[in-house]
Order: structure tokens, then sequence, then C-alpha cells
């Protein structure tokens, strides 16, 4: 008697229920995506297609700082939380299993179970006695928050990669006396770069697009462009807000389809 197998699309419903969700999560973006390339000076009232918004948001001084403050921010937190989290990642995979080590996953993915607001309260209270004590109020303080909440982010993917990947040619290089360090740099590291450039892709959209750390972390004048946003929406919704919303949105599906296409490549 053949085995029957469980298919969700025999689900009375389940195909329209699908549909429904997708139309709730993208129609919003598709109607602010459209509402970008509105020629008029109105919000939400159509007056014909323009790429005028854009090239006023581009010649936006305060938009282009805020722009490069989170470009580096997010450039220099995923590149931190992407090695720490690849270290923690060869550390409870490769390494010796140790007492607590569930603890140590725990810990480690705190940020993704703590609410963010939460999180950043506390991240505000700690760097505001940094800063009391030190002086500085550079942008160090954002790109340490932001490293630390993207760390769990990088991590998963690292992770998920090192489980599947097969011990054999790390066994076998280590039965033909190369040393340890010699195995992960021309085995384990080259059999892993996928799973870190996932990771670092994602530390740096996660990064990229963070609002709320960033808002409590920052010193005065520290705009980056989500919280640049946030202001601006206080104080009036423009047709220049949906036309740097939808370029902050292109980037962002520049970056996931850009780490899937060199994952996909290195696999």
């Amino acid at each position: 008697m053949a085995e029957k197998r469980f298919d969700v699309t025999h689900i009375p419903g389940a195909a329209f229920i699908a549909c429904i969700t997708f139309l709730a999560l993208y129609v919003p973006v598709l109607i602010l995506v459209v509402n970008a390339f509105n020629g008029g000076d109105t919000a939400g009232q159509w007056e014909g297609a323009s790429l005028r918004w854009f090239a006023a948001a581009l010649d936006n001084a305060a938009f282009r700082s805020a722009a490069l403050n989170s470009l580096i921010v997010a450039a220099m937190a995923a590149t931190v939380s992407t090695c720490l989290a690849t270290m923690a990642a060869l550390a409870v995979t490769r390494g010796r299993p140790v007492k607590g080590q569930g603890g140590i996953f725990v810990i480690l993915n705190q940020p993704l179970l703590v609410p963010e607001i939460v999180f950043a309260i506390a991240l505000m209270i700690v760097l505001a006695q940094v800063k009391q004590a030190t002086g500085y109020q550079g942008l160090g303080y954002v790109i340490a928050a932001h490293t630390t909440f993207c760390i769990p982010f990088a991590f998963l993917p690292i992770r998920a990669r090192l489980s599947g990947m097969d011990l054999t040619l790390e066994t076998a290089s280590m039965d033909l006396y190369a040393s340890r360090f010699y195995t992960f740099r021309r085995v384990t590291l080259p059999l892993l770069l996928p799973g870190i450039l996932a990771g670092f892709m994602l530390a740096f959209v996660i990064s990229l697009d963070n609002v709320v750390v960033s808002s409590f972390v920052k010193s005065p004048g520290q705009e980056t462009l989500p919280t640049y946003l946030m202001g601006e929406l206080r104080r009036n919704l423009t047709s220049e807000i949906y036309a740097i919303s939808a370029l902050l949105l292109f980037a962002s599906i520049s970056i996931v389809a850009a780490s899937w296409v060199i994952t996909r490549t290195k696999e």
C-alpha cells in the first residue's frame, strides 16, 4: 500500500489564506513605491509619473548625511558581528562539548527573544555611563549597539552551515598531518564562506533598517537613515519621504538578492 504524503495545498482554503497574507504584506509596499514616482506636490494624490522626488532626495544634504552614517554603521556592525558570530559558531559546533552549552545558545540568541525596546533601553543605560566617563560622543556607540544586536542574526546562518557540513574533508586533512589552523584556512573556511557571506548580508540589512536601537543610543545630530525618516514623518508626510523609503527598500532587496546569488554560486 502506497504511503500517503501530507500536502498542504490539499487543505481547503490554504491557497486563499496564503494569497490574502501576501496581499496584506506587499500591497502597502507597492502603494509606497507607486507614490514615490508621483510627480505632484500632494502626497497620496496621483498627478503623473516622475522621478522628481528621487532627484530632490538625492539633492537633500540631510538625507545624504544620514545615508552615509547608516552605511558606515551597517558595514562596521556587520563586519564585527560576523567575525564574532563565526568564532562563536565554530566554538559550539567544532569545540569540545562543555557543561551548560544550552545556556550559551540562549545568551547568543537573547537579542532575538527580548523585545527590541527593552534591549535598546538597556544599551542606552550602559552606553550613557560610558559616554559620561569618557566624554566621547561619536558614532562608535551606535556601531557597538548595532554589533551587539546583529550577532544572533549573523550566528544563525553560519551555525546552520557548519552543522550541515560534512566532517570528512576536515578529518582527512587532519589525518594527513595538517595543523588545525591550516585545516581551518584551506578546508573549513572555504566551505563555510557561503554561510559567512549570508550572515554578513543579513546583519548588514538588519543594521541598515534598525530604528529603535539607533533612536535610543545615538547622540544629538547623529541621524541614521531610519531615524531621519522618523523625524521627517513627525513634521509632514511628503512624496520625498516616499522616494527615500523606496530607495531604502531597493537597497535592502538588492542586498538580499546579492546574498542569494553569492551563496548559490559558492554552493
